[in-house]
């Protein structure tokens, strides 16, 4: 891996004091493309860091925006653990569809922004994380989108898949998207991937279903149960390959 700068940024958005942003970005002046990276339930965590630090390893400015910034004091992530868990779906249901999209547009804005990014920035996104992105793919011009086992998108159970389900709004997707998920993926099963895939297609979305076998949800994070470092690989390869058409 390359060597590396790392940056914490805060940038004004709606309705709350500032958003802190975690970003980076390969040595030397550039340019480079840009991917925003959302993360999952339990916040901008050493997972997530990790993340960002791959992808600027592979050549990427990447930058990761605390969601719960509204109910957070910056820099706060939360334990792999059940009081983790239950902190990060009582922040998970204070977010609203507008209060996201507005946060995405505002850290999108600012990468494209830099003079070390070289054209827009995909947007990605790990389960929560790609939920979100899905959705502000929806309502803002993103070109590509990466989305990694995204859950709720055909139901209504969470606020940002209210007042119709988030895939209804498919059609306002006007760039590409991949998604990634495990055949083994409880929140993400077979009928939820038919479903997303009928819908990307009705929409006329350029895209990609890729489907692990026997790969369980959040697969992504070494020291967890459902780690499958095989599927991280494959992961990189694809997103490595639609990142650079």
């Amino acid at each position: 891996m390359s060597d590396l700068s790392r940056e914490t940024i805060d940038l004004p958005v709606p309705d709350s004091s500032a958003m802190r942003v975690h970003l980076a970005r390969p040595d030397g002046a550039g340019p480079h493309p840009a991917v925003l990276v959302l993360h999952e339930l339990f916040g901008v965590n050493d997972d997530i860091l990790a993340v960002l630090g791959e992808l600027a390893g592979r050549g990427f400015v990447a930058a990761a925006p605390e969601l719960y910034h509204r109910g957070f004091e910056p820099g706060r992530s939360l334990p792999r653990d059940d009081a983790g868990r239950a902190a990060g779906f009582e922040q998970l249901n204070a977010l609203t569809r507008d209060a996201v999209v507005a946060d995405v547009r505002t850290a999108l804005d600012h990468l494209s922004s830099r003079p070390e990014v070289n054209g827009a920035p995909t947007l990605m996104g790990f389960s929560m994380g790609g939920h979100a992105a899905y959705l502000a793919a929806t309502a803002l011009p993103v070109r590509r989108t990466v989305v990694l086992y995204a859950g709720w998108l055909t139901g209504t159970d969470i606020p940002l898949s209210r007042p119709e389900p988030t895939y209804d709004l498919t059609s306002g997707i006007t760039g590409e998207v991949v998604m990634i998920v495990g055949a083994a993926d409880p929140l993400v099963d077979a009928a939820t991937r038919e479903a997303l895939a009928a819908r990307l297609a009705e929409a006329g979305v350029p895209h990609e279903l890729v489907v692990l076998p026997g790969v369980e949800h959040a697969f992504f994070w070494p020291g967890t149960p459902a780690y499958d470092a095989d599927a991280v690989a494959e992961s990189w390869r694809r997103i490595e390959a639609f990142l650079r058409p």
